[in-house]
């Protein structure tokens, strides 16, 4: 793989450059351009090397495919030149969804393998981990996959750092205002993720119920290196509770689905994004034979794989494609690998912005002023957009329910920014 030219190789040459001007008996003034610093690290003139973390083994192997999406993606852009002469080089190692490890290999990135900025790490703790590191060392932290309030919200203290789809919290706020609204006195039972990402969407959740006749009696925490949560659900249907929230990665989310189930518990269920892909739905499904699972709600911002709607769509037939080229054996029906396209896509539209002169800070400028409102990966209608004061890239997103075996969109799209 390609390496940029090193400050020492730098150093090194204007060494000799003022040695041989001493020789000759001359005051020689080095241009500009030499007496400059080096060029940042992961550019060359033909390749942009970019790294990230992705839980490839361990609790939430599910989303490795949101790193193979943006992959495969990058891949087809590189078969047809790169952006301004420049391959762009994606290399993703597993951290297994610890961010002890995550912080370990973020290092590997960075300080050996020189990336040009850190792409698409999954997991909130696991970005968190890295977060003063990566600002400190002035390195981008480009689009977290996480949804973690803090990634828009702090962008003053951690200027490096940017997020990409809507805010746990403004998605928890959608739900509770969903039930607050159908739901007249509704008892929520809640089982999160005990760390920031759970509780995030608790809070939003909380804050949608405000004011209505509707709350929260119950929540149980589970910890990512539980071997299951029957014990949680058990508590939380012997709460009385009419209506589960699950806030869960997606193993833990199949075992809340099915152990209800099991216990014949039939709440109106409200599923977080990030566990309703269709493929994790029907795994919880049990082959179709839950009843729990029946009337599901969640929140999506993307063109589902598996719904007809998009069947002839441009943007799913490019997606299609590229996954038939560069990602062989995948699973084409996964929304996690449209995810990773979706982000990879918008990515490279940021450098083609900056053309021949790649810079970080040009990068995060880019980042910080988008106004994208075409993603041919996500619904239509949903505007990929930032600018003063907004750190949030995506804000809108349309419910939809579970209706025999798929998901079915109802209402229009909601704006986050009435969070």
């Amino acid at each position: 793989m390609p390496r940029p030219t090193t400050t020492s190789t730098r150093r090194s040459r204007r060494s000799r450059l003022a040695l041989a001007a001493a020789t000759l008996g001359a005051l020689v003034v080095l241009p500009v351009a030499l007496a400059g610093a080096a060029a940042d690290p992961g550019v060359t003139s033909t390749s942009i090397l970019l790294g990230g973390t992705s839980p490839l083994t361990g609790p939430a192997a599910a989303y490795a495919s949101v790193a193979r999406g943006a992959n495969a993606y990058f891949q087809y852009v590189d078969a047809r030149g790169g952006v301004a002469g420049r391959k762009i080089q994606y290399e993703y190692l597993d951290d297994a969804y610890n961010p002890a490890q995550s912080v370990q290999v973020t290092r590997q990135l960075v300080e050996q393998d020189k990336v040009f900025a850190v792409f698409n790490s999954l997991g909130t703790e696991q970005n968190l981990a890295v977060r003063d590191y990566l600002n400190q060392l002035k390195v981008p932290q480009l689009f977290v996959a996480s949804g973690a309030t803090t990634w828009g919200r702090d962008t003053a203290q951690h200027p490096w750092t940017i997020g990409f789809q809507p805010s746990y919290q403004a998605e928890g706020w959608v739900y509770g205002k969903y039930v607050a609204k159908t739901r007249r006195k509704a008892r929520v039972a809640v089982i999160f993720q005990n760390d920031d990402y759970g509780k995030d969407l608790l809070i939003g959740l909380k804050r949608g119920l405000e004011q209505s006749s509707s709350k929260v009696i119950a929540a149980q925490p589970y910890e990512v290196t539980a071997a299951d949560v029957s014990s949680q659900i058990a508590k939380l249907e012997a709460s009385g509770a009419n209506v589960l929230a699950v806030f869960a990665t997606p193993k833990f989310a199949i075992q809340s689905i099915v152990y209800a189930n099991r216990l014949a518990w039939r709440p109106l269920v409200i599923m977080n994004a990030v566990s309703g892909a269709t493929n994790i739905m029907l795994l919880a499904s049990e082959s179709g034979k839950s009843k729990t699972i029946l009337g599901t709600v969640t929140l999506n911002f993307l063109k589902d794989p598996t719904d007809p709607r998009w069947k002839s769509d441009p943007g799913m037939k490019l997606y299609r494609s590229i996954m038939a080229r560069y990602a062989k054996g995948a699973n084409v029906n996964d929304v996690y690998h449209v995810y990773g396209m979706a982000v990879a896509y918008e990515t490279v539209g940021l450098f083609k912005r900056l053309g021949k002169n790649v810079t970080r800070a040009r990068l995060m400028a880019a980042a910080r002023s988008m106004n994208d409102p075409a993603n041919p990966f996500l619904l239509p209608g949903i505007v990929v957009k930032t600018g003063p004061g907004d750190g949030f890239p995506i804000q809108q997103g349309q419910l939809q329910r579970w209706t025999k075996g798929r998901w079915v969109p109802f209402g229009g799209l909601f704006d986050a920014t009435k969070y």
